[in-house]
């Protein structure tokens, strides 16, 4: 200990090098720090969901979610899987190791899901949830028109803005960096039905199964090849992609009697809304379509936020939805996150102001005091290193437990500096220089503080691991 002492010492340029270059470098590393309001402690976990239309919970379960669960088992790193059955809808949650890499775990499950699928009902397609957690929510907006104030909106409106918020505004706000997924809600969703006549298919001797087929058949483009012609080559196709509701009523379902039977001789076709289980009430008068958007797990929700506030603000002054509509956000996360962030910002400047003010008091002398702040300066921002190294974010919990250990921070540098203090005040008559007596006192008491501070660090260390 004594010659690490006496080295630091008698290089004390480089010391100070060094402690400037880890200045540099925790203020680089403060400025990259990932922030937000609280600490992500969601466990590693995939979620899975399979729509089963038609289906009761009883037979989601039978047929889709138990077929899910024994092929999900045995996967490396799962501790854990529950699962929830709801009418038309099946949803698993795997929880896997902390050890283990959410995109290692995802491609496990996904290939466990391409094995599962020969033993799922035919119009059954599992997939994956966005890579999110719980605290991923970091934006909530509606879509409204400038005169909409608290005026009812009529299905086709509500049914209008769910498409364009379906079809326009989600693919734009998804593909900004950091975010997880949009998940449109509110509204009804556009759907092409097809009501058949229960009487006219028991004249035709038809069934549901005919109708479903015909609908799969004549909804498709297909391929004839190149025919040449001179200098030229045409391409052969066949267009049978259905468009609108004339094409689904001019599908042929067979031949009566040498006269074609359409879709439209047994059945309603008609454009409505698909049965919803919700809805989003703005100011508790009226219904809304909006989104949530949802920040990528281990992201950055600060930057996230900034992103979206500001892809948002182009979408709005640019015109970019069509009937005059505008994105209108009612929440997000960056409020929270500043409020948060000054606050324990605050409380660490007035500790560290309380701390010079009572280091002046106590030691009489400003330039140990300064010695002593030094340590404040350098120490937070070694700690932002190892904090972005390890992708620990800066939020209440951490900055909290930063500002809470100030006095901590400034033990052993105040028994330090308050010794050499002491002896220099001791030794003004002995000749001896400075620096020797400062290297004396600092030797005397490097073994106790060590100790002091390691005692610290091992109470703090079951909390680690």
């Amino acid at each position: 200990m004594e010659s690490l002492i006496r080295a630091a010492f008698e290089q004390r340029v480089v010391v100070v090098v060094m402690a400037l270059c880890l200045t540099a470098f925790g203020i680089n590393a403060m400025q990259r720090l990932s922030i937000d309001a609280f600490p992500d402690v969601t466990n590693v976990q995939v979620q899975v969901a399979a729509k089963v239309p038609g289906r009761s919970a009883e037979e989601v379960e039978r047929f889709v979610t138990v077929p899910l669960e024994i092929a999900m088992t045995g996967l490396p790193g799962l501790i854990e899987m529950r699962s929830v059955n709801r009418n038309a809808l099946s949803q698993i949650v795997l929880v896997f190791t902390d050890q283990t890499d959410v995109y290692f775990a995802r491609q496990l499950v996904l290939e466990r899901l391409i094995e599962a699928g020969d033993r799922l009902p035919d119009d059954v397609t599992p997939v994956l949830g966005p890579v999110s957690t719980g605290l991923g929510e970091v934006y909530q907006y509606t879509l409204e028109r400038p005169d909409d104030g608290d005026r009812a909106l009529s299905d086709t409106e509500l049914t209008d803005r769910r498409t364009i918020q379906d079809w326009v505004v989600r693919p734009m706000l998804r593909s900004i960096p950091g975010v997880a997924e949009i998940n449109s809600v509110g509204g009804h969703e556009r759907q092409y039905q097809v009501l058949p006549d229960p009487d006219r298919l028991r004249h035709y001797g038809l069934t549901l199964t005919d109708i479903y087929t015909a609908l799969a058949l004549n909804n498709a483009n297909s391929g004839g090849g190149i025919l040449p012609r001179y200098d030229e080559q045409y391409l052969i196709r066949g267009v049978g992609l259905i468009e609108d509701v004339e094409d689904i009523r001019n599908i042929v379902l067979r031949e009566v009697k040498g006269t074609p039977l359409f879709i439209r001789d047994v059945a309603e076709v008609r454009v409505d809304r698909a049965v919803r289980f919700g809805a989003v009430i703005k100011n508790g008068v009226t219904e809304a379509v909006g989104g949530i958007a949802l920040m990528i797990r281990g992201g950055n929700a600060k930057e996230v936020v900034s992103r979206i506030q500001a892809k948002v603000k182009e979408i709005n002054e640019q015109g970019m939805l069509p009937d005059d509509l505008r994105i209108v956000p009612f929440y997000d996360r960056t409020d929270l996150v500043d409020a948060a962030i000054l606050t324990v910002v605050k409380v660490l400047l007035e500790g560290i102001a309380l701390v010079i003010i009572v280091l002046v008091l106590f030691l009489g002398d400003i330039r140990s005091s300064l010695i002593v702040v030094a340590t404040l300066i350098v120490t937070p921002l070694v700690t932002f290193m190892v904090m972005n190294h390890y992708g620990i974010s800066a939020n209440l919990m951490t900055l909290g437990g930063l500002a809470i250990a100030i006095g901590i921070m400034v033990d052993g540098s105040v028994v330090v500096v308050e010794n050499a203090y002491r002896h220099l005040g001791e030794a003004k008559e002995t000749g001896e220089s400075r620096s020797q007596i400062v290297l004396r006192a600092t030797t005397e008491v490097a073994t106790p503080v060590l100790f002091g501070i390691g005692i610290i660090c091992l109470v703090f260390l079951p909390l680690m691991t």
